[in-house]
């Protein structure tokens, strides 16, 4: 995998991206821009919890059955999940069947919906760390780190409310994807 490919429309992009256009629309659309909302993050947060151990691409490609399954996420409705929608859950092929981290969604939902309104995202974002300048934007993948101070600090005061599956190397991927981090390339059409 090269740092940067050009993909057929000419526009050269994040290596990571590949061939994929499913992974093109999620990099030129979604990857590194601004996300806010407690339910959008509770979502982006128990996707990237998902994820952990697989590739995105998996999780990419089952997020339509993941909102389904687990009401659009409103955290709400999932905090209110019990024993039979576990069963249910576990029983599901379109997603990942993982006791574990359907536990931890279902438990982090209810933390979710004990915050008040905006807390979430209020608190993710304290966390996001400056714009970094220009000049200072990763050149190749190896420029791109797995975890920073800034998602070690996240991490560990989720951890200290009662989340689950809030790592750092997972605090980071979400920091990146919700757009607190800017990791595109120099070179790539969404730089800047």
């Amino acid at each position: 995998m090269t740092d940067l490919r050009t993909g057929p429309d000419g526009l050269a992009r994040c290596g990571w991206v590949g061939d994929d256009p499913e992974y093109r629309r999620y990099h030129d659309e979604e990857w590194g821009r601004p996300l806010h909302g407690d339910r959008a993050l509770f979502e982006k947060m128990s996707l990237e919890g998902f994820q952990a151990g697989l590739s995105w691409i998996t999780i990419l490609r089952k997020r339509p059955r993941f909102r389904e399954v687990f009401a659009g996420f409103e955290p709400e409705a999932v905090a209110a999940f019990g024993g039979d929608d576990i069963e249910r859950l576990m029983g599901d092929a379109g997603i990942i069947r993982n006791r574990a981290k359907i536990l931890a969604t279902i438990g982090n939902a209810q933390l979710v919906t004990a915050m008040d309104a905006g807390e979430l995202d209020a608190l993710m974002w304290s966390f996001a760390p400056p714009a970094r300048p220009e000049a200072q934007r990763p050149v190749a993948f190896a420029d791109v780190p797995a975890t920073t101070p800034a998602s070690d600090a996240l991490s560990k005061e989720l951890r200290r409310r009662g989340f689950r599956f809030v790592g750092s190397t997972t605090m980071y991927a979400l920091m990146q994807s919700a757009g607190m981090v800017d990791d595109h390339l120099v070179g790539c059409h969404r730089a800047g």
